[in-house]
């Protein structure tokens, strides 16, 4: 009987190790993402106004609803930085993510969107970042995270390269 239930944890064990629940997204854009050498490097003069803007609220604490130097969230860092150049987007992550033109991860430049899904037990999106610069095999990108504010990450780091989902251009 001991047997019987040690081979039955064994094989659900190796069941559930192979199932990863993601958002029911085919985009090109979904999926790891790759190192490239192709990305355009000569970014519209808005999309660097936008990226500058934004870089100046590095280091703002995270405040739920926060659209200010005293704090913001990831959506209202976006909403205010595009907001600066009289682009109005929605003030909502996912609302944001209905707006624009998906991307292929090599089409991806500064100004562009990402957006991710970070809680695991629910299929949306809840996280946008700003792409502020570009080095080869990189993509930098602004957020404001809860745990350390407003902050550039990398899409190569492990925790962002899962949880994207895909890219936009909006403008």
């Amino acid at each position: 009987m001991h047997k019987y239930i040690v081979l039955c944890l064994l094989t659900i064990s190796l069941v559930s190790c192979g199932s990863k629940k993601r958002i029911a997204d085919h985009s090109p854009a979904s999926g790891p993402v790759k190192k490239s050498s192709s990305y355009r490097y000569d970014p519209i003069p808005v999309a660097t106004r936008i990226a500058d803007y934004a870089l100046d609220f590095q280091g703002t604490r995270y405040k739920y609803g926060g659209t200010t130097k005293r704090g913001m969230d990831c959506s209202g860092l976006i909403y205010t930085s595009f907001l600066s150049e009289n682009i109005q987007l929605p003030r909502v992550s996912r609302e944001m993510a209905k707006e624009g033109r998906m991307l292929h991860v090599n089409e991806i430049n500064v100004g562009d969107l990402l957006f991710f899904q970070t809680n695991k037990n629910r299929a949306v999106i809840n996280h946008v970042g700003l792409v502020v610069e570009l080095v080869p095999g990189s993509v930098n990108f602004i957020h404001s995270t809860t745990s350390r504010g407003v902050i550039v990450s990398s899409l190569n780091e492990r925790y962002w390269n899962n949880a994207f989902v895909m890219a936009k251009r909006v403008f």
